[in-house]
């Protein structure tokens, strides 16, 4: 990742180091309630309404290469339940760490790349600018992978009727008569049978006199 463009320390997202310092083993510990930034999430599955508060845990660590954070975020994600479609909400908990590499850190001890692969290795990285860090693109990271592909509203929630999309959790008994289709032709001729057979006893189906006048003919 190549360094960032002019951090806004105003951005509840960035954080400034200055206060930790750069002597390893430095620590500090911080706390903020920020506002979940747009399409924090599985677009289309589930996530965290814009807006929507997340709780913020980081601990600060300086080393010789730049700073370690460590930190845990918890919100509250809404999506739907991919068996019944219901809405639902998912506390959500998603822990990460990530190194925030000084922009010098290669004179600092750090283990120069093969020619070729700088920018490549760059592109895997995240450095600090001006003592200062954006955390947005490892928290979402972080959402993303603590979010279920597919939530549920239950483990066991069974679903929709396939037939009628009926909620099954909201009737249990639900059932359909299942007609196999190899005879449902059986049953209309047998239909077909029995009302030949009483148009028969009614007297209006062909009687004797007619069936003797077919034969003359």
């Amino acid at each position: 990742m190549a360094l960032n463009a002019r951090l806004d320390h105003r951005n509840p997202l960035v954080f400034d180091t200055h206060e930790l310092g750069r002597r390893p083993g430095a620590l500090q510990r911080l706390t903020r309630t920020v506002e979940a930034p747009r399409d924090l999430g599985i677009q289309g599955v589930v996530g965290v309404p814009e807006g929507a508060p997340v709780e913020l845990e980081l601990r600060l660590e300086s080393v010789m290469e730049g700073v370690l954070v460590t930190g845990t975020a918890r919100a509250t994600a809404e999506g739907e339940c991919v068996r019944c479609l219901e809405p639902l909400e998912l506390e959500l908990v998603a822990d990460f760490q990530e190194m925030f590499s000084y922009p010098d850190a290669d004179d600092r001890g750090r283990v120069t790349a093969e020619p070729g692969d700088d920018a490549e290795d760059d592109e895997d990285r995240f450095f600090l600018e001006d003592g200062m860090f954006d955390l947005e693109t490892v928290l979402r990271d972080a959402v993303v992978l603590a979010l279920p592909m597919q939530p549920v509203c239950q483990d066991d929630c069974p679903g929709l009727c396939s037939a009628c999309g009926a909620r099954l959790a909201d009737d249990p008994d639900h059932h359909h008569d299942a007609v196999d289709i190899r005879w449902a032709a059986l049953q209309g001729l047998a239909g077909s049978l029995e009302d030949g057979e009483k148009d028969e006893m009614s007297g209006d189906g062909p009687g004797p006199a007619d069936a003797a006048e077919k034969q003359e003919k």
